[in-house]
């Protein structure tokens, strides 16, 4: 018997190009992908074992642009995890990410209330 995660586990979030679709990719089928297609919303699932049970880990991989940023406060107060991505070979993208972590802060605190 597999459970299932009831909230998907949040990757993705970080500035558009840095490779956050080529993480989940390569985590959930073990190839890396060289070719950047940016992404507006993408949706994987992957079998894992949690405390020696078998469960079903959901990935919402979301875009890094402007563009979409009206979706975030949804994407954050439903997800259970979130990883900041970054570029090693660009700063800005490390200096980005700040108001992301402090986007999930904000809208985790106002979940809780």
């Amino acid at each position: 018997m597999t459970a299932l995660l009831t909230s998907p586990f949040k990757m993705g979030r970080g500035c558009g190009g840095v490779g956050k679709s080529a993480l989940t990719v390569q985590f959930v089928t073990g190839t890396f992908i060289e070719k950047y297609d940016p992404t507006i919303e993408d949706f994987y699932r992957k079998e894992i074992e949690v405390d020696s049970s078998p469960s079903v880990l959901e990935i919402l991989d979301t875009a890094g642009t402007e563009q979409f940023a009206s979706m975030r406060d949804l994407y954050i107060k439903n997800g259970q995890g979130f990883i900041l991505v970054y570029s090693l070979v660009n700063q800005q993208s490390f200096q980005d990410i700040k108001p992301m972590r402090d986007q999930i802060i904000r809208v985790k605190r106002l979940v809780q209330c």
